[in-house]
């Protein structure tokens, strides 16, 4: 078990064995990133006592919750759509220039290289793209820098990235090495997500760090587009995107353009809305499409990015966005996430015994379950009436089909969603009344 957990550990680090993480057959490649969920836990509450213990600032649930549940979201579509970006790779590969082993770990090593050096390509047309920035804009949403923003993560970005590893293929590298080090490569992106590691010494050089990546969650104006790095700093070096910390200056974390909310299914697209109605209101068909294809900060007459001097030049400190709710339901929505991350674990191990109707119905359940605790922060009125209709038909549901196979576990979360609709069904009750007494008063 300590040689298993160790294992785990290393693929944060990109501490593995090319020999033990070669595989033949694309369905032979683990899921990484599912494995490493207990590892994802145990990191998040460490940096939590860390930062406690320096007596900084805590990290606010809502924002944490915020991230979590983005990740949960991305990693439940992402099981459903596996491979749909590497279609055609196959096909590629039959037209190889180079045969390479798959078992030899020179195939393993140019692999780990193009793998991340086509990251690097979509992550900078992540941000210089106004369409696909209105996917990965999700993932720069949060105020806060620490382990939980690495998982939140957009659901349509991966789309995006279609074509940037293909022509890996002619150099011989068979498909389930890049499904390798695509996870390695997500994962290793996990821990430089936090303000607890300062400097890395000569590693900052090389590699991508916790300082290089603060720089790029920066809204100041000289952190815009700089160091998109997956795992090697070397390509922003060698291309002109790398950007030091400034030690004299603080980053403000977040968008150049805050959203005010919380709501993990409106996170997800509500850029997509001003990407569309600033292509409407272009006047040629070719300005339509720059505004589509050029950065987001473009207008007509400027360069492709956009004219620098014309941005926002955000500072510290700015406010941030963070509604609370009373200590009961701080407590209810944290159960609540337990349970979220309890069902996906569910939906993961049980996905290929499913219908499509029962994946539809799980994904259906977790989306809601998600972006409900968003609503319920956000104070969406409606947010009390649609938690009672969640937890009523997680009862109809579950009274009949087991959920876990775990006989007791599945009476305890039969137990809490009935109990949970009663609250909810009250309090809902309480709202609706409360609306019709204002109606009347108007």
């Amino acid at each position: 078990m300590t040689s298993s957990l160790l294992a785990r550990l290393g693929t944060f680090f990109y501490l593995v064995h090319p020999n033990a993480t070669s595989f033949k057959k694309a369905e032979d490649v683990p899921n990484y990133p599912n494995e490493a969920v207990p590892l994802f836990v145990a990191f998040l509450a460490l940096e939590w006592i860390i930062i406690k213990v320096k007596k900084k600032d805590g990290i606010p649930t809502n924002d944490m919750l915020t991230s979590l549940g983005n990740g949960v979201i991305h990693e439940v579509t992402g099981i459903v759509v596996r491979g749909t970006t590497l279609i055609g790779y196959e096909w590629v590969y039959k037209h190889r220039l180079i045969d390479l082993d798959w078992n030899s770990p020179v195939t393993w090593f140019i692999a780990a290289l193009g793998v991340d050096l086509g990251y690097y390509w979509f992550h900078r047309a992540s941000h210089e793209v106004n369409i696909v920035w209105g996917s990965h804009q999700t993932h720069h949403s949060s105020e806060y820098y620490n382990l939980s923003t690495a998982l939140r993560q957009s659901t349509f970005s991966r789309y995006f990235s279609f074509g940037l590893y293909h022509p890996l293929a002619l150099l011989g590298v068979p498909m389930p090495a890049i499904l390798v080090h695509q996870h390695f490569n997500l994962l290793y992106q996990f821990w430089i997500h936090t303000e607890v590691v300062k400097n890395c010494g000569p590693l900052e050089w090389i590699f991508n760090t916790p300082s290089h990546h603060r720089v790029h969650h920066g809204a100041n104006k000289w952190c815009l587009d700089k160091n998109y790095a997956g795992v090697l700093i070397i390509w922003d070096r060698m291309f002109g995107t790398f950007e030091p910390e400034r030690p004299d200056e603080k980053i403000v974390y977040g968008l150049v353009t805050q959203p005010q909310s919380l709501n993990v299914a409106w996170l997800q697209v509500f850029y997509f809305r001003s990407v569309i109605e600033k292509a409407l209101s272009m006047n040629t068909w070719g300005d339509k499409f720059r505004a589509l294809f050029y950065g987001p900060g473009w207008v007509p007459g400027a360069p492709r990015l956009g004219d620098p001097t014309t941005f926002p030049d955000v500072k510290a400190p700015r406010p941030k966005y963070n509604p609370k709710l009373p200590l009961w339901h701080e407590i209810y929505v944290t159960v609540h996430f337990v349970v979220i991350v309890i069902m996906q674990q569910v939906f993961m191990s049980k996905f290929a015994t499913f219908s499509w109707y029962m994946v539809l119905v799980f994904l259906v359940f977790l989306l809601i379950s998600v972006g409900i605790i968003g609503a319920m922060y956000d104070g969406w009125w409606w947010a009390p009436l649609v938690e009672a209709a969640r937890c009523a038909s997680y009862v109809a549901y579950a009274r009949t089909y087991p959920v876990t196979s775990v006989p007791m576990l599945d009476y305890a979360m039969l137990a809490y969603f009935a109990l949970s609709t009663l609250l909810w069904t009250s309090h809902s009750l309480s709202v609706i009344q409360a609306t019709a007494k204002d109606a009347k008063l108007k």
